[in-house]
């Protein structure tokens, strides 16, 4: 082709190009905020920067700016003004992942799920914030925990901006305990209330029949308990020898020593639920509900401490909602894996590992841990398979353990497991072992899955 007739072809589009462009103008390219961006603009721009901006009174006392361009620094690997959570170690924002979570200031500080654990065990932290305002929604605090779990970028989208949409939000129960209103739909089961002597533990299982004629399906859980307590497990026999039902079984005699009658009777349990938190309300994944059959009951366990010279009081109330059965696309399966090979000995620092391996593929949705008051660190590990080694859940609180969910489940093929790693320091004069008392030791897994 002759020169000048290349050039006239690629004049011509490039002057048709033009006409299209000016007849057919294109649409501005879509701007993807960083998740940074979104917590600035959503959360801090939006709960925080009224108090926490250069001058203001609150900004000068807490030593922290959140406006746009001054908060990254100002957060990140920084210690803060609080002197008893600077004494404790934590960091504002640290860039650790999943370790970072449990050493965040700023994350005691929006937490309002953990309340009872902030002012029982921290009010020297100060007060939970938004100070005087309402508390972030639960889906800004799973926003900003995902981010902080994922190194806390100030750049790129590590969390879908979906989770946002929740706007649903904590409320700290008002005044003294009190039973919860039963589900519209479901059950409730209520314990108590019952007396923890002076300087004592106590534990014991209440066994409760629930009566069902047909299964029923558990989507959402409540439970709501008296301060004092160290846990509230519910168990169930799915191979029966059921114990007497509505009578508190205690594991102690007056005194100290085993009930036999009450171990005798927990050998066939098995694990449903539990928490060791004050206040729990935890709702299974869309679709996901936990089966119980015909005839079902609940070993209603309950663990209370009392350091105090007084008789204190303690009581439970749950609520289990139910859905359908036609609504039901998975039905969940707990699990349970307790390492009782426990040897802690005196005045050390010792660190367990124990790997659980699994003979069929299961979809885990849910884990939380459980250790008495010697634990320092609970880790948990994926094994094998392209995420081997990964952490998956990090806490360093015995008393108030995370109970994690997973979004998407955590997938795991026949043959592959999950790593606990806990580390205990061990400060009295004697051996520990494995043992029910918060003076001894314990070492679970806890979690909830499904399979295909």
């Amino acid at each position: 082709m002759p020169r000048f007739q290349h050039l006239l072809i690629i004049a011509s589009l490039g002057i048709l190009f033009i006409q299209c462009s000016e007849s057919n103008p294109a649409e501005p390219e879509e701007i993807h905020e960083s998740t940074y961006d979104i917590i600035q603009t959503r959360i801090f721009d939006k709960n925080c920067v009224s108090c926490h901006q250069e001058g203001t009174s609150f900004a000068k006392q807490s030593d922290l700016v959140l406006t746009k361009g001054r908060s990254y620094p100002q957060l990140i690997n920084r210690q803060p003004n609080n002197t008893a959570a600077s004494a404790d170690g934590l960091v504002l924002v640290g860039t650790k992942g999943l370790p970072s979570v449990s050493n965040s200031f700023l994350w005691e500080k929006v937490n309002i799920p953990d309340y009872a654990h902030f002012y029982d065990d921290h009010s020297e932290y100060g007060e939970l914030m938004p100070l005087g305002g309402q508390s972030l929604t639960n889906g800004e605090l799973h926003f900003l925990n995902e981010w902080i779990i994922q190194g806390a970028p100030d750049t790129g989208i590590v969390v879908d901006k979906s989770v946002l949409d929740d706007d649903s939000r904590f409320v700290i129960p008002a005044g003294e305990f009190e039973r919860f209103t039963p589900p519209a739909s479901g059950l409730q089961l209520n314990i108590g209330p019952f007396d923890i002597m002076p300087q004592s533990e106590r534990e014991f299982f209440y066994y409760e029949p629930l009566d069902n004629t047909e299964d029923i399906f558990i989507n959402r859980v409540e439970i709501t308990m008296r301060e004092g307590s160290h846990h509230f497990i519910l168990y169930d026999y799915p191979d029966g020898d059921i114990p007497t039902a509505e009578n508190f079984r205690d594991i102690y005699k007056s005194d100290g020593s085993f009930n036999i009658l009450t171990i005798a009777s927990i050998l066939n349990q098995r694990f449903v639920f539990g928490t060791q938190w004050r206040n729990t309300d935890y709702t299974y994944p869309p679709g996901v509900a936990l089966r119980l059959p015909t005839n079902t009951g609940f070993d209603l366990n309950s663990h209370y401490v009392n350091h105090t010279d007084d008789v204190k009081t303690g009581e439970v109330s749950v609520n289990l909602h139910t859905i359908p059965k036609n609504e039901v696309q998975k039905v969940a399966q707990n699990l349970f894996e307790s390492f009782e090979d426990i040897n802690l000995p005196a005045g050390q620092v010792t660190t367990l590992d124990r790997t659980s391996r699994f003979s069929e593929k299961m979809h885990i949705f849910q884990l939380t841990s459980h250790a008495h008051k010697h634990m320092e660190e609970f880790e948990i590990y994926i094994v094998g398979g392209a995420r081997d080694g990964e952490l998956i859940y990090f806490t360093q609180d015995w008393e108030h353990p995370p109970l994690l969910t997973f979004d998407p489940p955590i997938t795991l093929e026949s043959g592959q497991g999950l790593r606990a790693r806990a580390t205990y320091n061990n400060d009295t004069n004697r051996t520990l072992k494995f043992g029910l008392l918060s003076e001894d030791e314990m070492m679970i897994m806890f979690g909830a899955f499904y399979t295909d």
